[in-house]
């Protein structure tokens, strides 16, 4: 994250400078810099708390405090607010940013701290853009047209992290058997479930093609082993150069953000919120996104807005699986140590919310101090 950091910092520091570029190109780069630094951010501090800012004012300092998760946000803000105004409405190339993509960061940071009016109305700008849409599945062999590795772009894709076979997205060797073909790199088989035991499994609609996701491999525990195949990659050439991209973030989220933000604000849920949610559902089954469907539509009168929010949180659990963020949803939620305790019979530690501070920050930068800007815990 710091070296993404540090290469935005770069440009940051340097694009002013150029000669040959109108105000405008200056502009459009800055946003583009500072998109790419607040989502490195968004991560550090989601997932650390508080860190050290780097910008491009004190890039050249070694020893740089901690700095404090309001500080950290204060600095997302401000550089998304930039890159909304000052990114283009169409990506100039694909892979990077439009203010489309900002606003969309803008909408989950705002949701992520429960500021749930703001993530609502970011949230909707994008979708009343018209500029998006859910790429229709029959089967779910179909989510290839969203996942996998011939996919350039989609009109699903908001912000993706693109990859291909020379520069390889790795996540996928994780995933796969080398028996199953499903990656031509083999796979390390080391992200699997059982699907007896696996309650959040056995309580997953069997019509549902987004568990078609997961298929049966026997890796040394039995039959009833489940291996992912959301992403696959046959052609890779090693277990580190899959071409599959990373979606951080697209259609389905801003969708399915909205619809919890509007029931959160309004107290209840509305036709609006019910509907964004049951775009995303009729794709999990099969059907046309757009077009009502009284088979699998979730119904209005049916819930009130706790049992609604919980609706959405569990499809966004099944819609976003092996994209990084159902952990997160559950902290954001506060229900890491119930959903896990429930599922597993463990106990999560406070100290298990946030990673430590790596030793070679200490090391390093003698501005932070490990007895005192240590994580609780560690």
């Amino acid at each position: 994250f710091y070296l993404s950091i540090r290469n935005a910092n770069l440009v940051i520091n340097n694009i002013p400078k150029a000669k040959k570029l109108t105000p405008a190109e200056v502009a459009k780069y800055l946003g583009e810099a500072k998109f790419l630094r607040a989502i490195s951010y968004f991560q550090l501090v989601r997932n650390w708390n508080g860190v050290p800012i780097r910008t491009e004012n004190n890039m050249t300092e070694l020893e740089i405090k901690r700095n404090t998760a309001e500080e950290v946000y204060k600095l997302i803000f401000e550089d998304l607010t930039f890159a909304e105004a000052n990114l283009p409405d169409i990506a100039t190339l694909i892979g990077k940013p439009t203010k489309w993509a900002a606003k969309t960061v803008l909408a989950d940071v705002n949701f992520y701290l429960n500021r749930y009016a703001e993530a609502r109305d970011k949230a909707n700008e994008v979708i009343q853009s018209g500029k998006f849409s859910l790429v229709p599945v029959l089967v779910a062999d179909d989510f290839n047209k969203i996942f996998g590795p011939d996919v350039v772009t989609t009109p699903e894709e908001i912000f993706y992290l693109k990859f291909s076979t020379l520069s390889g997205f790795w996540l996928p060797g994780y995933a796969h058997h080398p028996g199953s073909k499903l990656h031509g790199g083999g796979g390390y088989y080391a992200f699997y479930t059982d699907k007896l035991t696996n309650q959040f499994m056995k309580n997953w609609d069997q019509n549902d093609l987004r568990l078609g996701l997961w298929y049966s491999w026997n890796i040394g525990f039995g039959a009833n082993t489940l291996l992912n195949k959301k992403y696959i990659d046959p052609k890779a050439p090693d277990v580190f150069s899959a071409a599959n991209d990373l979606p951080l973030y697209r259609y389905a989220d801003v969708l399915l953000m909205y619809a919890e933000a509007v029931c959160r604000v309004g107290g209840a849920p509305t036709a609006d919120a019910v509907e964004k949610l049951n775009l995303v559902h009729r794709r999990a089954y099969g059907k046309d996104p757009i077009i009502p469907n009284v088979s699998v539509d979730f119904k209005l009168v049916d819930y009130d807005k706790n049992s609604f929010i919980e609706l959405v949180i569990k499809e966004r659990g099944y819609e976003t699986q092996y994209e990084g963020k159902r952990w997160l949803d559950l902290k954001r939620t506060g229900e890491v140590k119930a959903r896990i305790k429930a599922a597993t019979g463990k106990d999560v530690a406070d100290k298990h919310l946030f990673w430590p501070i790596p030793v070679s920050e200490f090391n390093y930068n003698k501005a932070i101090n490990p007895s005192t800007d240590q994580n609780p815990g560690y």
